[in-house]
């Protein structure tokens, strides 16, 4: 049997995501190589892993008990890989939309300053986990909450909400906006990494429609076209302008919060003073 790492990539991928289209995002691969390595791994078993419908997919009775033990080579795969690129003094850092928005220049200078021969990589990853839990990050950048017993977080400083509008919108000649003004409006949700619930709304307060969004590119896409309106942190607006697009700061909106994450098992060597340099940064901007 030659089961190897990118079926289980593959499996882990699906049941995470929900579906083999979601999954084909989040590894960056087409829709067919996903199909074709689950494919592969149930023949190699000798068994289906998966049930799959028009609608959705579930694990079978087999599939629980394999995802179990495919996680875990997963992350051990992903523990060989940290110990050898620690050798090399990088550290990964996994995001889904922003990086750190604009203090992520001044993070790695600061880190590479106070830690000679040391750098940080930012890997983006269109997981909840961004990049964690498949081995490609050695910390995460969260703006959403990370419900998963195996790794620490630690809030390290918190981002204003900001309107993305086409340009012709009409909100895109005020200076701020609110809530209200999504009212009776279609917005661009990213189900799988976004920071934007309707729960931000009272029933029958917010917008009328919903369109789905699988990353950044995408959601800015359908918003320069004018097809929806969407929300997003302030990283966003800093880190990716577009033509088409404005950002409005939503003046009545909470703010974003946002965490550091590692596996709480194998910490990343002076995690605790790349949290603290992120703290600081988000505290002088806040000053």
């Amino acid at each position: 049997m030659n089961v190897e790492l990118r079926h289980l990539r593959a499996l882990v991928a699906v049941v995470e995501e929900g579906t083999f289209t979601d999954a084909a995002v989040a590894l960056g691969v087409s829709q067919a190589s996903v199909s074709r390595s689950v494919a592969a791994l149930e023949k190699l078993l000798g068994a289906r892993l998966l049930q799959r419908t028009t609608r959705d997919v579930s694990l079978t009775v087999l599939g629980a008990r394999v995802i179990v033990h495919a996680r875990s080579a997963l992350a051990e795969a992903g523990a060989i890989e940290r110990a050898v690129d620690s050798l090399g003094g990088e550290i990964r850092i996994g995001y889904a939309w922003s990086a750190l928005g604009r203090h992520t220049i001044g993070v790695q200078s600061g880190w590479a300053t106070a830690h000679p021969g040391s750098s940080l990589l930012f890997v983006q990853s269109h997981t909840r986990h961004a990049g964690l839990g498949d081995g490609s990050a050695d910390v995460a950048v969260l703006r959403i909450p990370l419900d998963d017993r195996r790794f620490s977080t630690f809030v390290v400083g918190s981002e204003s909400r900001y309107a993305a509008v086409a340009m012709d919108d009409p909100l895109a000649k005020r200076r701020l906006v609110s809530l209200r003004d999504f009212a009776g409006r279609t917005i661009g949700l990213d189900s799988v990494t976004g920071t934007t619930t309707l729960d931000l709304w009272l029933p029958g307060e917010g917008p009328a429609a919903t369109r789905d969004v699988h990353g950044v590119d995408e959601w800015l896409t359908l918003i320069a076209a004018g097809q929806a309106v969407g929300m997003t942190s302030e990283a966003t607006m800093r880190q990716h302008p577009r033509p088409g697009v404005a950002y409005r700061r939503v003046r009545d909106a909470p703010p974003i919060p946002v965490s550091l994450a590692w596996w709480k098992d194998d910490p990343p060597t002076h995690v605790r003073d790349l949290v603290r340099l992120v703290r600081e940064s988000y505290a002088e901007a806040a000053g």
